[in-house]
């Protein structure tokens, strides 16, 4: 049974429920001070934690989508390194295959052009040989016979670390929300293509081209574009293209619109930060490159580069996020700027989690639509 089935959560619950239960049965029989009682108690108190611990976490695993298989959770995942070629027909294509295709729940039936429809993606970056899995999402009108010439402007939508790309479907509901909101008028149809940052698992690259490890930000920025723009109907103007991200995601997404405006017209970062952190996750980013490491901050380049031309959304809360302070700060600073826009949605309150996202989501689809253009 898999890490998020809930089958495995039910059993953890039971399992923790009938050691409760155990645990207050016999324990007037271990009351005794001999080292046989003494150890049961123990053990008994050590194995109900235990199960409380692990129910609790599968609970937030299902929630948040930290980890999608025991493999991810263990830090055996490689899947970054398998390359599935599949078409319609059977032969290899290019930089993106088409794994499989789902409707989106709600929205209107199975039938593509209604509906609009879930793909499930394998793409490899063909500069960095980065190879990833992705879910694109595509709106009814993609399907439509009157507009079969149309282009589209698509939106890179990144979750955070560790984050699994299927949790931006199930849990953030981007492809019904993006659908929903087209459908009544308030964003114009858009390609979704949603994936991790984390495309070399179980690694944490901050979205750097790491020396001598996985040249991250090239992949976003040159290779997950062109393999997209080779197999959909995507306009190939930069004011088409545009990023979403929460999160480390968010963070990502502003630091790829503002080092690359040329590709990226806008970028939203849902409860970023603006610094890449290094940590365990992420091990040695820079091997030293001073250069490497100011570019990765964001406040190095408002102070040092020019502004620019692109916009950019930041959220946070004034209770519940660590990131308010400096997301005031990093407004300012962009502010300053001659030619960078800058918006923000700012909660009353709200944690660092889905239901906070979820409550940002359709505001800023509708944000990022109307500064994208069909090109």
């Amino acid at each position: 049974m898999g890490l998020t089935s809930k089958k495995v959560l039910l059993l953890a619950v039971m399992f923790a429920v009938l050691l409760f239960v155990g645990t207050v049965w016999v324990w007037p029989r271990l009351s005794r001070r001999n080292w046989r009682a003494v150890s049961g108690r123990v053990g008994l108190l050590f194995g109900t934690q235990l199960a409380l611990f692990l129910s609790v976490g599968l609970a937030a695993n299902q929630s948040f989508g930290f980890y999608a298989s025991w493999a991810d959770l263990f830090g055996q995942e490689k899947a970054q390194g398998v390359v599935v070629n599949h078409t319609a027909s059977g032969a290899s294509g290019g930089p993106l295959q088409v794994i499989d295709t789902a409707h989106v729940v709600g929205a209107g039936g199975p039938k593509p052009q209604a509906g609009g429809q879930i793909q499930k993606v394998d793409i490899v970056g063909r500069t960095t040989n980065i190879a990833t899995p992705a879910y694109v999402y595509l709106p009814p009108e993609y399907f439509q016979p009157q507009y079969r010439t149309r282009t589209f402007p698509a939106a890179v939508v990144l979750t955070g670390y560790p984050g699994t790309a299927q949790a931006l479907v199930d849990k953030l509901h981007y492809p019904s929300t993006a659908q929903g909101l087209a459908k009544s008028g308030r964003m114009q149809p858009m390609i979704l293509v949603m994936l991790r940052p984390t495309v070399a698992p179980p690694r944490d690259t901050e979205c750097v081209d790491i020396p001598g490890g996985p040249k991250t930000e090239t992949f976003f920025a040159k290779d997950l574009p062109d393999a997209v723009l080779a197999h959909y109907r995507v306009g190939k103007k930069p004011g088409s293209w545009g990023i979403i991200g929460d999160s480390t995601g968010g963070y990502c997404a502003l630091k790829l619109a503002m080092h690359h405006p040329g590709v990226y017209a806008a970028a939203a970062g849902l409860s970023p930060y603006y610094k890449a952190p290094t940590d365990p996750t992420t091990g040695d980013l820079f091997h030293g490159d001073k250069g490497l490491r100011n570019r990765a901050s964001l406040w190095w380049c408002l102070k040092h580069l020019p502004g620019p031309d692109t916009s950019l959304l930041v959220t946070s809360s004034k209770i519940g996020e660590s990131n308010y302070k400096s997301t005031l700060k990093f407004i300012e600073g962009v502010q300053a700027t001659n030619r960078t826009r800058i918006s923000s949605i700012i909660l009353d309150s709200g944690g660092h989690n889905f239901n906070t996202w979820r409550r940002e989501i359709p505001a800023t689809l509708q944000w990022i639509s109307g500064r994208l253009s069909e090109g």
